[in-house]
């Protein structure tokens, strides 16, 4: 069942039975992930930008189940289009999700935060991931945030938000069984736009798999017609 908060896009906002794959540079490659998305498009629906997230993160996991626990809040794919469109940097929680976003279809710098606030880590004794983005408050006004593996960082940021600092887009999708859940449930309470997905599963596969579709929106609207064999 869809969060009743969801916010949905344009009906006909999508590329119907094509399949733009800005990854795939093989025919082989293409034929796999072509394939998956026809089973999910099945699966899951095919009728919003929503339900393209929907698609890809399922595949992500290889699980269906993962549609039915994605949550969408104030129209998050519109904000992370337009934040996309302008360049605003990407910012990540740890490397795997920051190497895993496309560098194709858009011209974003992609941060980590692991690479930011190590001195304040070791002062306050708090993660790495959580310090980064503490080092990063003056970057993350009107950026796209994906975190898929600390909920410590996102709750640091929720703090944040709540603070007045506006990310244009936040993805939080940690995984784990400590505050993993919760975190996504603070983000979800704030008025910003978000994608995350209730419960204790999500990670990195999911979080890069929605960042990608949207990055995959944006390329098809700039006339890419993707890989095609």
């Amino acid at each position: 069942m869809r969060d009743m908060r969801e916010a949905s896009s344009r009906p006909g906002d999508t590329t119907g039975s094509t399949y733009t794959d800005l990854a795939a540079v093989t025919p082989e490659a293409y034929a796999i992930a072509s394939t998956s998305r026809n089973l999910a498009r099945e699966r899951v629906g095919n009728t919003t930008p929503e339900d393209r997230i929907r698609q890809r993160c399922s595949v992500a996991v290889g699980d269906f189940a993962m549609a039915d626990l994605m949550r969408f809040v104030s129209d998050p794919v519109a904000a992370g289009l337009a934040a996309l469109g302008r360049q605003a940097p990407i910012i990540t929680d740890i490397r795997m999700v920051q190497t895993g976003i496309l560098k194709r279809g858009h011209e974003s710098e992609i941060l980590c935060a692991l690479d930011y606030g190590e001195d304040i880590a070791h002062e306050r004794g708090i993660t790495r991931t959580s310090a980064g983005f503490v080092a990063l408050r003056d970057r993350i006004e009107g950026s796209v945030v994906v975190i898929g593996n600390a909920p410590s960082a996102l709750l640091v940021l929720c703090d944040m938000i709540q603070e007045g600092i506006r990310p244009a887009l936040v993805i939080g999708i940690p995984v784990g069984f400590v505050n993993a859940a919760e975190s996504k449930e603070a983000l979800r309470a704030l008025d910003v736009p978000s994608v995350s997905c209730i419960g204790t599963r999500g990670g990195t596969p999911v979080a890069v798999a929605a960042i990608n579709e949207i990055i995959t929106i944006l390329a098809e609207r700039a006339g890419y017609e993707g890989s095609s064999y």
